[in-house]
């Protein structure tokens, strides 16, 4: 028995690289997925004969090279640099109704899509008047800049 395992180590290497394979569905950030490469070459050179301090020195060092050089580049290419946004973001640039004065200097109320926003105008010299139509230009916290439409 010992002898069919030591004459056919490219299967348990093959093994080692399906079994990384299914935890990397569980994990998706591609670091399991360099071990899976590295068993995956160490089944190729367990194949040749390589002797098993070898074939464990040959795993060692393609998982190390591909969590160095791969895993960066793969990140890069499926993740992307997407900048992520809050839904309280996505009100920026969405127009809006007065439903409290705002004061210049001061706040007022803005209600947008049923939801009523503390708002302050961008010009601080200008007051604007319930039942305006404003543009929200920015977000800060739970207050608004907004601008007469």
């Amino acid at each position: 028995m010992i002898d069919y395992f030591s004459s056919n180590l490219w299967q348990l290497w093959l093994l080692v690289c399906l079994l990384c394979l299914v935890l990397e569905l569980s994990s998706g950030d591609f670091f399991i997925m360099c071990f899976s490469i590295g068993a995956f070459i160490t089944t190729i050179t367990a194949a040749m004969d390589m002797s098993f301090t070898g074939q464990v020195v040959s795993f060692a060092i393609c998982s190390a090279l591909c969590i160095f050089f791969v895993r960066p580049v793969a990140l890069r290419y499926l993740h992307g640099h997407k900048q992520r946004v809050s839904n309280a973001d996505a009100i920026i640039g969405r127009i809006g109704v007065v439903s409290q004065d705002i004061e210049a200097g001061g706040f007022g109320r803005v209600a947008i899509d049923g939801d009523d926003w503390k708002a302050q105008a961008d010009n601080s010299d200008v007051t604007i008047a319930k039942g305006d139509k404003v543009k929200v230009l920015s977000r800060d916290s739970i207050i608004i800049t907004v601008v007469k439409a």
